[in-house]
């Protein structure tokens, strides 16, 4: 464990813009990630079969195109979105409300999740030393961290009381930006989310759509002026950004076949290796070679 101040050089520097900074982090873990490019993904902790679909299907596309995924390590959406992160090899920080020794990690069911992230060079923080009573308040207080930390922060699903709005409210506080899933009407769970996109808040749908705000650039589409001629894929620009060789193999696969699910598209490959499958069609997905259909199944753009 170490504990860091503001003067410290791994302080996060995006952290000392806000108003209220800790006065010290404790951590474990990655300290470069601290000023990493992070972004908060944040939702309900009794989030519904839509919510968990939605956040693994962001946060998916965002740790694979580099972003560090900021959570607070609680059920629900935080789980998700940390899981999600891990599982394709990407970098996560889990902020905290308690200490950060395995004593204090909580909730208890989620600290082989916060040993799993340690293990694979993520980190975790908290302004708490394992010395502190853990009170409530204290997740409320921790959320501007999370906010404080990223460039912007993702809502997804999040009822009228959800503590998810709170880390909206700090991010707006901060001058972050603010992106929210779009939810059911009818369902209790995104009544906080609708509300935040009613308010000004981006609507997202897919990873891309952060990707665009932030100019990160992706393969470019070249229109054929020939008449009846279809557009192409640069495939220069292509070979120059190294889709893997399992892209190209799903894209083989989407090409002969046609429309298929994650399951049936690492069905007709030569090995499985789930993990690098995910990352390849998210990869694939944000540079706009595939699209995701309402049904789930994967087909070429």
């Amino acid at each position: 464990m170490e504990k860091i101040y503001p003067d410290n050089k791994s302080y996060p520097k995006l952290l000392l813009q806000i108003a209220d900074p800790p006065k010290q982090l404790y951590c474990r873990g990655n300290l470069e990630l601290l000023n990493s490019e992070c972004l908060g993904v944040v939702g309900t902790r009794k989030l519904t079969s839509y919510g968990k679909e939605s956040a693994q299907y962001i946060t998916r596309g965002l740790a694979t195109a580099g972003f560090t995924i900021v959570s607070g390590l609680a059920m629900g959406i935080d789980t998700i979105a940390h899981q999600t992160t891990l599982d394709i090899g990407g970098r996560t920080i889990a902020v905290l409300g308690g200490g950060v020794s395995d004593a204090k990690i909580g909730p208890k069911i989620n600290l082989s999740l916060a040993q799993k992230i340690l293990g694979n060079n993520g980190l975790i923080i908290s302004e708490y030393s394992d010395k502190e009573e853990i009170y409530a308040i204290n997740f409320a207080i921790r959320d501007r961290i999370i906010s404080g930390l990223s460039k912007g922060v993702v809502i997804i699903e999040a009822d009228r009381d959800s503590g998810s709005l709170i880390t909206a409210k700090c991010a707006l506080d901060q001058n972050r930006d603010v992106f929210a899933v779009p939810g059911n009407i009818f369902s209790q769970k995104s009544v906080g989310s609708n509300e935040l996109i009613k308010n000004g808040a981006k609507l997202v749908t897919s990873a891309r759509d952060i990707i665009e705000e932030y100019n990160i650039p992706m393969l470019p589409f070249v229109e054929t002026k020939g008449q009846g001629e279809e557009g192409h894929w640069d495939k220069e620009r292509l070979n120059a950004k190294a889709i893997s060789a399992r892209g190209q193999q799903i894209l083989a696969i989407l090409q002969d076949i046609g429309d298929l699910s994650a399951d049936e598209i690492m069905s007709h490959l030569p090995d499985i290796n789930t993990s690098d499958t995910l990352s390849s069609l998210s990869v694939l997905e944000i540079n706009g070679l595939i699209k995701q259909s309402g049904n789930g199944k994967y087909r070429i753009a």
